[in-house]
């Protein structure tokens, strides 16, 4: 185990480079408050009920490149840009595991050990808090791991302590393609650890022959829900499905742990629509998590701009690709306009981009003043991304671990209250980052 001490810093967001930049074809205002939506509560528990809160930030924001489109004015103040804050706790951050060959996903077993995916091999294995790991878990299903496919997210179950089930999400190559689908086995541990009983319990349809954009987090809720997030496959016969709801591209979806249908889903009257659906206009959500009042919130990769971190509601339309941020990689424009009646705005975006994936909202007691904070793994820009939320509201950012140079995979709260991040790289890692 290693421990690399690091000096807190405001770092620069670098432009340019995305999870794995691909072309896109370009298809072609109202604030949240003038569409009657009001603020909501800050989500702070009860048990912070009471205590004064600091003022708000102010000042310039995160160093940063010009935006891709200046042209697109934000929404409402406060949706981009906001003033940049800094972390007073010393922290370290601490190798626990490394030789992952681009890890994806943690999920923690009741015993602190961790399950880690492997994207491009398929690989799931078992790590203990002091970095030994086990064989590749046997029985998992072939993966289609070209491009952004293969192993993605696993989670353990909610009643895992008596099934032993765990569940996972991967790209499952199909008779004219692929698409992402979501199993569950029974983990049987050991020496030699396998899975038993595989179930697949969704399936995205339509099968679509693409490399690019399949989403894949999975995030529980207390009541025994599963979402799931499915990207639109990137290229334009996909694109132009992620409003459609006869199709489960560019949506959110919510099922029962057995891949049923929850009676009260938004579109479960609608027959023509796929009764999964939750949210529909995404492009493609590499990060979720839920906060104090166990509510959903996003964050979805844009194209050339227009990151956009989202609460998504159901039968809400998110707008991709009708509006956005962004614009294509050649510098064409995707959109006439970032807004438009009937589709929500992100609660805040970042225009050039972080390439998010992973992300956790702090609820540990380590940290204090990280309490209720959004955290989120940067890819192209090589760092943890902390955003400072009130009343729903984004107030201050910080980019952290610059320093590392590495890119930011996953960003999972450990059941000690630590954060435990993976490295996106052929020589992945295994990182817990602690007070120092």
């Amino acid at each position: 185990m290693r421990i690399l001490s690091m000096p807190l810093i405001v770092a620069t967001l670098l432009v340019g480079c995305r999870e794995d930049p691909e072309p896109t074809p370009p298809d072609s205002g109202v604030s949240l408050q003038d569409a009657g939506v009001p603020p909501q509560d800050s989500g702070v528990p009860d048990d912070d009920a009471g205590v004064p809160e600091d003022p708000l930030p102010s000042g310039p924001p995160v160093p940063q490149g010009p935006p891709n489109v200046p042209e697109f004015k934000p929404a409402f103040p406060g949706q981009t840009r906001v003033p940049a804050i800094q972390t007073k706790t010393p922290i370290q951050v601490t190798e626990i595991a490394s030789g992952f060959r681009n890890p994806w996903a943690i999920a923690f077993l009741p015993d602190q050990r961790m399950l880690v995916t492997e994207k491009a091999t398929g690989s799931l294995y078992i790590v203990t808090q002091q970095g030994a790991k086990s064989p590749a878990v046997s029985g998992l299903p072939a993966v289609d791991a070209r491009g952004q496919g293969g192993l993605l997210d696993v989670e353990v179950g909610p009643d895992h302590a008596q099934s032993q089930l765990i569940y996972w999400t991967y790209s499952e190559p199909r008779q004219g393609g692929n698409g992402l689908a979501v199993a569950r086995a029974r983990l049987v541990d050991g020496a030699q650890p396998r899975v038993e009983n595989v179930q697949v319990i969704f399936r995205m349809m339509p099968t679509l022959e693409s490399t690019l954009h399949s989403g894949g987090r999975m995030v529980f809720t207390p009541d025994g829900k599963l979402f799931v997030t499915l990207g639109e496959r990137s290229i334009l016969q996909g694109r132009v499905q992620a409003q459609d709801v006869k199709s489960h591209f560019g949506k959110v979806v919510r099922i029962n742990p057995d891949g049923t249908v929850p009676q009260d889903n938004p579109y479960l009257n609608n027959p023509q629509a796929k009764p999964e659906i939750w949210s529909v206009g995404h492009r493609n959500v590499l990060s979720a998590a839920l906060d104090s009042q166990n509510r959903l919130w996003t964050v979805e990769m844009g194209p050339q701009g227009g990151d956009e971190l989202n609460r998504p509601e159901a039968g809400k339309d998110y707008g991709w690709p009708t509006i956005g941020y962004g614009e294509d990689y050649s510098g064409a424009p995707i959109h006439e306009s970032p807004q438009a009646p009937g589709m929500e705005q992100p609660v805040y975006y970042w225009d050039p981009v972080i390439a998010p994936s992973g992300m956790t909202i702090y609820s540990g007691t380590l940290f204090p003043e990280w309490r209720n904070n959004m955290f989120i793994g940067g890819l192209s820009s090589k760092a943890l991304v902390r955003l400072m939320v009130r009343n729903d509201r984004v107030v201050g950012e910080e980019h952290l671990l610059k320093n590392l140079d590495s890119r930011i995979r996953e960003v999972v709260q450990g059941p000690d209250g630590a954060l435990y991040l993976l490295t996106d790289a052929t020589n992945g890692k295994v990182l817990k980052v602690t007070p120092r």
